[in-house]
């Protein structure tokens, strides 16, 4: 199911599953964890689940005022990761007994708010400090070519119904076309306008779906000017045209919830 990841934590304990950004393919199992940094349009599969053995995961969203205040006391790691802005790893035991801990606290509702934000510290401070720190630290960043980088997709996810160019787009983040084209799709594993597609695809589907707008409508709404090429792009998207996929999701209802 195509979903827009917030900057988060994703820990598989059962199951698998495979994330699609781009031209660019994860997969989820246990003992696996997932960070994303910015706001970022992607298709889940889950690949492996039973009735007996269901998907089961934690997502963990953030804080970024947590996340600020530890990332200023433990350095970034000398040599930087790549710049792309979701990875999955595995898990060092420091990590995952953190995990196991905060779960835990689940079944101890006093206990929870005093130890729950103490557990989630661990947490970050383990993602900082080990080899996904460097790609943590983007997130609290303000400087640098990943940091224009980041107030690009949020441009984009502000203005995504609206036609722009890339030299506009580069204008409000202070970069060049060609260097901003570059550090984008090093990061996205997309083009500024193949991200611009998704998003609107992806709100066209949620109108339809959550709101009952028809196709047009819909189309129109995200900043679509041609009905027909709208339906052409959400089959290639999606895999069926969009009444059809409305249908279909309608009929069942647990696809619709897939993250």
């Amino acid at each position: 199911m195509p979903n827009v990841y917030r900057p988060q934590l994703c820990f598989v304990a059962q199951g698998q599953k495979e994330v699609t950004l781009g031209d660019r393919m994860f997969r989820y199992a246990p003992g696996r964890y997932g960070v994303v940094t910015y706001d970022l349009p992607a298709i889940a599969h889950v690949v492996e689940a039973t009735p007996d053995n269901p998907y089961l995961c934690l997502y963990l969203d953030f804080d970024p005022v947590m996340l600020g205040e530890l990332a200023s006391r433990v350095p970034s790691p000398e040599t930087p990761s790549p710049p792309i802005g979701k990875m999955v790893s595995d898990a060092s035991p420091g990590l995952l007994d953190a995990v196991l801990r905060l779960l835990r606290l689940l079944d101890d509702p006093a206990a929870l708010p005093v130890l729950g934000p103490l557990a989630e510290q661990e947490i970050l401070y383990r993602l900082l400090a080990g080899p996904d720190g460097a790609r943590m630290h983007h997130i609290t960043s303000g400087q640098g070519r990943v940091a224009q980088i980041g107030r690009a997709i949020a441009w984009i996810g502000k203005n995504f119904r609206d036609r722009f160019s890339i030299e506009r787009l580069a204008t409000e983040v202070g970069m060049s076309p060609s260097s901003l084209h570059e550090h984008f799709r090093a990061v996205t594993a997309m083009t500024p306008l193949q991200f611009q597609k998704q998003l609107r695809l992806q709100d066209a589907r949620s109108l339809m779906l959550v709101q009952d707008v028809d196709v047009a409508t819909a189309a129109l709404r995200v900043g679509y000017e041609s009905a027909s090429q709208f339906s052409r792009e959400y089959r290639r998207h999606f895999g069926e045209p969009p009444a059809r996929d409305i249908a279909r999701l309608r009929a069942s209802p647990g696809l619709a919830v897939v993250a």
